[in-house]
């Protein structure tokens, strides 16, 4: 049954990656991401023997993330698939591993800022011109921030804390 749970929790790892690099190639973090996401949560949670309780919080800190989520949309500050993967990571992690995964977000975010301002000032101009087509669009100067890069660092990074790690044993 180990081995069960351990390739089950493995779900949310390999989705956040993937989110990450989809965003960072691509400026888009696909629905299927965030729904294969929220999908997989009642399994992994029966599987990994969290309680109901436990689940329960997981699905309150899940809504209210995507709260936090649509506000930071409706501000302009993320794009709306950010927001829904913000959510479905909250879901998987529940309270507190949310404080870590929000706190780890917003350095991780600042960082991916700083490094994509330092990209964009001019300086990798002859590096950036014989880059693929989608490292130039990262260090284009009107260009966006993948924060979906961000928010799968502090998923990654808050996912030992997360409640169904820890309903596994892990």
């Amino acid at each position: 049954m180990q081995t069960l749970q351990f390739a089950l929790l493995l779900v949310f790892p390999a989705l956040v990656v993937v989110a990450a690099l989809k965003d960072v190639t691509s400026y888009t973090i696909p629905n299927w991401i965030s729904l294969a996401l929220i999908a997989a949560f009642p399994p992994v949670a029966l599987v990994s023997g969290a309680s109901p309780a436990t689940m329960g919080l997981c699905l309150a800190a899940g809504l209210v993330a995507l709260l936090l989520g649509m506000g930071m949309f409706a501000a302009r500050w993320i794009g709306g698939g950010d927001a829904k993967l913000f959510a479905a990571a909250v879901l998987w992690l529940g309270w507190p591993a949310a404080g870590t995964f929000m706190l780890v977000t917003a350095l991780a975010g600042g960082a991916l800022t700083l490094g994509l301002l330092s990209l964009r000032s001019g300086w990798f101009e002859p590096v950036l011109a014989g880059s693929p087509p989608w490292v130039r669009k990262l260090g284009a100067k009107d260009g966006d921030i993948p924060y979906g890069a961000a928010i799968a660092v502090g998923a990654l990074m808050a996912f030992p804390q997360g409640a169904l790690t820890l309903a596994a044993g892990g």
